[in-house]
């Protein structure tokens, strides 16, 4: 099996900036960094306390058939790119979505992380896009797809974001380029998947993340690009609890 991830969240907010909204400030180093955030603001007691905390190492997941395949309907677009001071958030148009186990999630937009938040069997990839989607009701659902420079092509869809990257926090940059997600997709669909939370504070839990097992490639000088901006901004790997993972193939 290979490699897959995703992540979803509030709406029209990644879980990025959804927790910069409002709260302490946080980061990914120092005294604000992952081991305090749980002490940063009352908000923010998940972090710490929380069960199903996340990134996870998915390790001894279980088959199971009944799962069914994510159902893409994403549109190209133009696209925003933000750079928030912790990762670049790509603001998408309205009208893309998935649909899992006949609920619809909308695409609120995606994010990356240095390197990939999610590891399997203790490993973690060069870099992790993480497309976050928000149901009618409320529950999020996090996708996350893992690139490795394993063959080093360049990504695609990264190479039309790439030259529009922000390079100051709290600036944006617009792509008026169409720009479809599903451009990140794998060719191979399977995917492991478990309860979990935002990466990020207050740590919300009752998050379902989907990890996809195929890993997709960028390019040394893509990745470079991004490291210049964000040196590491991945959350640690949390404990699993006892939580179930599952595989859909």
């Amino acid at each position: 099996m290979r490699l897959f991830r995703f992540a979803i969240l509030t709406l029209g907010l990644s879980a990025t900036a959804a927790s910069a909204q409002s709260g302490a400030n946080w980061d990914y180093y120092g005294k604000t960094g992952p081991l305090g955030w749980g002490k940063l603001d009352p908000a923010y007691q998940a972090c710490s306390k929380g069960h199903e905390q996340s990134p996870i190492d998915i390790r001894g997941a279980h088959l199971n058939k009944a799962l069914q395949p994510i159902e893409f309907h994403y549109m190209a677009g133009s696209v925003t790119l933000e750079n928030n001071g912790r990762t670049i958030v790509v603001h998408v148009n309205p009208g893309s979505y998935i649909v899992v186990g006949g609920v619809r999630y909308d695409l609120q937009q995606f994010e990356f992380h240095h390197p990939s938040e999610t590891a399997v069997s203790g490993k973690l990839t060069d870099l992790g896009v993480q497309l976050l989607h928000k149901s009618a009701d409320g529950k999020m659902v996090i996708i996350e797809i893992r690139l490795a420079m394993d063959r080093g092509n360049p990504n695609a869809v990264l190479a039309m974001l790439w030259p529009h990257l922000p390079k100051k926090p709290g600036t944006t940059e617009k792509v008026t380029d169409m720009v479809n997600p599903g451009g990140f997709l794998p060719a191979d669909r399977g995917y492991w998947t478990y309860m979990g939370s935002l990466s990020t504070p207050p740590c919300t839990e009752g998050v379902r993340w989907f990890v996809y097992e195929e890993q997709i490639s960028l390019s040394l000088d893509q990745l470079r690009a991004f490291t210049i901006l964000f040196r590491m901004n991945s959350r640690p790997l949390q404990e699993a609890h006892g939580r179930r993972i599952e595989a859909n193939e």
